[in-house]
């Protein structure tokens, strides 16, 4: 007998992280964090953990459903046969999530899409996905200021039994070393050469070219969360962690940026970002900076050109004549750095679902270039290792087709003893050597510094 759905109101907290520490080492622990109540523009805050399954996708599109391994080659119809097979009776209700899929989908997963190619090599062990099946949550709506968990009746005594247990101790967490990039600055200007080649030659028109840092790390991730969110607080966050068996694996991502949204009804939205200028140090500094990258030509040409990869993208899966651009390069401000953010909009076709969608798109043009295929082959060969989650994207797909998900851009993922950083832009005919490195690191240093500073560490 399928079991009813049940919406009880909770107390509104205008953080979500007092909820979320007595869950967090429980089994499948997921925040899907909007960043309030410093950060702009969200509004959900989603908590889950003690997934139904759990759904595993290596780098050659093996998958692994709890312990069952099994060869598919379409990751995407995996999960979306996992989401099929939760069976709830709904209630009618506006919230965004009422049980399906929560967690990552790595870049790396585009392998199993496109034939990029098997020049980098693979440093971080995370799957190329891990996708739970929730059927409860815990929603924080942030503009009505109201909390509500989403349960069976059995399921929901058992989280408010969780809920009232005290939050396990934290350890500290502290480097035990300075993070070192795998590219020093004349190994990053080969590659911007290289890059600049290609581009000369027709192969492409932007590449997005990455570097990855890394450093060692003892204690707990939670608080290394903290500090990040404190420093950077974004509007796309979120937490997820594992005890696997060669040490804690978690990714602590702190993203600006929306990848894709669909609503029940079939509208889709993106809002790819592409031009960064760091916040001034006073009033006037940043205005002036923030008016340079308003009139920048050459920002404003990366930026089309991604919006016109994500217009093809969104037109092999929606409505022909729906795809349209309500916002062409908007500036949009946050804590550390100013961004142009246009707006993709579309209505899916009929008989398509969210993850035809997702899969359409990924990964996100903002972050591989154009055009998307050629670019991700030169990716492959110029970067020295995979991406792993960075440039993948975190979120949730729920059993009545809303999707919300991120670009997965400012995201540290930790893998055993080592935390990673990645730090990337997207390089274009007359792009600047020095200013696209010195870039490469405005994106991340705040990471950097509240990683390693314990004055940020958090109670």
């Amino acid at each position: 007998m399928t079991e009813r759905l049940q919406i009880s109101p909770l107390p509104y907290r205008d953080d979500p992280l007092a909820y979320f520490a007595p869950l967090r080492q429980r089994p499948g622990a997921v925040l899907l964090d909007s960043g309030k109540p410093a950060a702009p523009g969200g509004r959900y805050d989603i908590i889950s953990c003690d997934p139904v399954s759990v759904l595993d996708v290596d780098g050659q599109g093996v998958i692994r459903i709890d312990d069952v391994v099994r060869d598919c080659r379409n990751p995407f119809m995996a999960q979306q046969a996992l989401l099929d097979s939760l069976s709830l009776d709904l209630p009618d209700s506006d919230l965004p999530f009422l049980g399906g899929l929560i967690g990552y989908w790595g870049y790396d997963l585009g392998r199993s899409l496109e034939p990029v190619g098997e020049s980098s090599r693979q440093v971080v062990a995370l799957p190329a996905s891990r996708i739970g099946l929730y059927d409860w949550a815990l929603i924080q709506d942030h503009r009505e200021q109201q909390s509500w968990l989403v349960a069976t009746k059995d399921r929901r005594d058992q989280v408010l039994g969780w809920l009232q247990q005290p939050s396990s101790a934290t350890q500290d967490f502290r480097l035990l070393s300075p993070f070192e990039g795998e590219l020093d600055r004349s190994g990053y200007a080969e590659r911007f050469a290289a890059v600049q080649d290609y581009i000369r030659a027709g192969d492409c028109y932007q590449i997005n070219l990455a570097q990855r840092f890394s450093a060692r790390y003892r204690g707990d991730l939670w608080p290394a969360y903290q500090r990040l969110r404190q420093a950077t607080p974004t509007p796309f966050a979120g937490y997820m962690a594992w005890n696997a068996e060669r040490g804690e694996q978690a990714i602590l991502s702190l993203s600006p940026e929306r990848f894709l949204h669909c609503r029940a009804d079939g509208h889709v939205e993106a809002r790819p970002i592409k031009g960064t200028r760091p916040r001034g140090s006073t009033a006037g500094e940043d205005a002036r900076l923030a008016d340079e990258l308003a009139a920048s030509l050459k920002d404003r040409a990366e930026n089309v050109m991604i919006v016109d990869l994500l217009r093809n993208d969104l037109g092999r899966v929606c409505r022909p004549g729906s795809v349209r651009v309500p916002q062409l390069c908007g500036l949009e401000s946050y804590a550390n750095v100013h961004h142009l953010v246009s707006i993709v909009c579309g209505e899916l076709a009929e008989g398509k679902r969210p993850l035809d969608l997702l899969a359409a798109a990924f990964p996100g043009g903002s972050i591989t270039g154009a055009p998307k295929v050629r670019a991700m082959q030169i990716i492959d060969e110029l970067e020295p290792s995979r991406r792993s989650v960075y440039c993948g994207s975190l979120g949730f797909v729920d059993v009545r087709g809303n999707m919300d998900t991120s670009i997965a851009i400012r995201t540290a993922v930790a893998d055993g003893a080592r935390i990673h950083l990645w730090g990337g832009g997207g390089l274009v005919a007359d792009s600047v050597v020095e200013a696209e490195y010195i870039e490469t690191l405005d994106k991340i240093r705040h990471l950097m510094s509240a990683l390693a500073d314990p004055k940020h560490d958090m109670e």
